[in-house]
């Protein structure tokens, strides 16, 4: 019987499947379409996800960059600019690399790490057991395996199968158009990258600018395609998902502008209409006994702000560890369970951000006006750092001991003085093992009855006020210096009992 079946071997699932096989478990995972579609989908990622895929080893191979991941100075919330050098802390990070890139990334770690990857093969029906789940495949052949993740996104196969209710509400809807294009070099201002546009002025990059009539976006990637796109709001929505010409592209840019761009052809991807909608929903249960959901499978929202990567592959990082140790045998009572009330709560708060752009960014007189109050609450730093916070995911607090600050926050990025010199937490973290750091040496005897699961670097640690931090190996920290006691309840708590 296979430990774990995993459909979907989109980012989230392959995510999902690197967590795994770091634990000692190794997953199969489906995935229905014969190669990678290649399809262009996310162009990039943005929040704490950013550090996650440092922790793991990943930010080099997808950036390029030998150098940890920094801040940026400036983002955007419902097409407003966010000045982030005004903060004492940046928490918003951002990786420009389109989601092929990372799928492709992604699909050879879990390659290396000895996941079995089979595309073009199709789940089309399940069974669950008491002690696993029959898994039915298009060309007629069953899989057993002791627990089923669908990471098969938005229209999830396995989440209708398993019986699971996706409430939520789909409304407002708009027209978007996008196509990668080609404009004249005269057009793109050198200092800023921005678009300029007769009769209006300059359309600024990679951010949404809204008139009383839509959105237009500009995005001048360096080494590919630039893209173009629009939003709108028409009495009578066009047909779904289709293609377009160049000249309908021009025409919605002419209305909600008020001026023309001189666009060429598409160089790359072909032009594409879509009807959209503020489609928000979140699966009544994130299991139902051995079937789980992760990513899109078991939330959808609106794009705006980029979210949906961030949220996805924490997602998969917070259940991976959980999952490999209820399969391996040692979690605790109730630790699989902790995926959904920790991870829910999350996906609400993403669901109020991107509501609240949509809300934002809409058609009319109204909506400029409350865009003008709005603008006034983002002059205040600490109202930018609070948007700065909920948008990147920094201010994700899991339930914790109370009495303990910093217990259910993220981790810093501590740097740890031993004995070999000076390591990052994002070097000592790659092989996805809960960690005790202790500056003391007073913690590392009692954390050696877990030695099996729980590595223990001692050292000065640098970045933080504690004297010792446990942190979960997706990268949560589960107990700070106190005293002994506390830190063996928290490993039990965490990590099972003691061998």
């Amino acid at each position: 019987m296979i430990d774990v079946v995993i459909v979907g071997a989109g980012p989230n699932g392959l995510m999902l499947a690197c967590e795994l096989a770091l634990a000692g478990v190794r997953p199969v995972v489906l995935e229905r379409h014969a190669a990678p579609t290649g399809e262009a989908r996310a162009n990039g990622l943005v929040g704490q996800v950013v550090r996650l895929l440092d922790r793991r080893g990943l930010y080099a191979r997808l950036s390029g960059e030998s150098t940890p991941p920094v801040p940026q100075p400036a983002f955007t919330f419902g097409a407003f600019p966010l000045d982030l050098t005004v903060l004492a802390e940046n928490p918003h990070y951002v990786l420009g690399v389109p989601q092929a890139q990372l799928e492709a990334a992604l699909a050879a770690r879990a390659v290396e790490l000895g996941v079995d990857l089979r595309r073009g093969h199709e789940v089309v029906d399940l069974h669950q057991r008491p002690d696993g789940v029959e898994v039915d495949l298009a060309d007629g052949t069953r899989l057993s395996c002791r627990f089923l993740v669908g990471a098969d996104g938005g229209r999830s196969a396995v989440r209708r199968l398993a019986g699971i209710d996706f409430p939520g509400v789909t409304n407002d809807r708009s027209v978007s158009r996008t196509a990668t294009v080609a404009v004249p070099a005269s057009s793109v201002d050198p200092q800023t990258g921005g678009l300029r546009v007769s009769g209006y002025g300059v359309v600024p990059p990679f951010q949404h600018t809204r008139t009383a009539r839509g959105l237009i976006a500009w995005a001048p990637f360096p080494g590919r395609p630039a893209i173009l796109s629009t939003t709108e709001w028409p009495d009578t929505p066009t047909d779904d998902e289709t293609s377009m010409d160049l000249a309908e592209l021009r025409a919605s840019v002419a209305r909600v502008l008020g001026a023309d761009i001189p666009l060429d052809a598409p160089d790359g991807p072909g032009l594409r209409r879509r009807l959209t909608g503020r489609n928000t929903r979140i699966a009544a249960r994130y299991r139902a006994g051995r079937v789980l959901l992760v990513g899109d499978a078991a939330h959808v929202h609106p794009a705006i702000g980029g979210p949906g990567l961030n949220l996805g592959l924490q997602d998969a990082v917070n259940l991976g560890w959980k999952l490999a140790a209820t399969v391996r045998g040692w979690a605790p009572q109730g630790l699989l369970d902790t995926y959904e009330t920790e991870r829910r709560p999350v996906a609400e708060r993403v669901v109020m951000s991107t509501q609240a752009q949509s809300a934002l960014i809409g058609p009319g007189d109204e909506i400029t006006g409350l865009r003008e109050l709005f603008a006034e609450l983002l002059r205040k730093p600490e109202v930018t750092g609070h948007i700065a916070a909920l948008m990147s995911g920094a201010d994700i607090h899991y339930p914790a001991d109370p009495a303990d600050p910093l217990a259910g926050r993220c981790a810093p990025d501590v740097i740890v003085h031993g004995d070999h010199g000076p390591m990052r937490l994002a070097e000592l973290t790659r092989t996805a093992r809960p960690l005790l750091l202790d500056s003391t040496g007073a913690y590392a005897e009692v954390a050696a009855p877990w030695r099996d699961r729980v590595d223990v670097v001692t050292g000065q640690l640098e970045g933080t006020t504690a004297a010792a931090l446990l942190v979960r190996p997706d990268c949560f920290i589960a107990w700070s210096a106190g005293d002994v006691d506390t830190l063996r309840a928290a490993l039990a708590h965490h990590f099972g009992n003691a061998r």
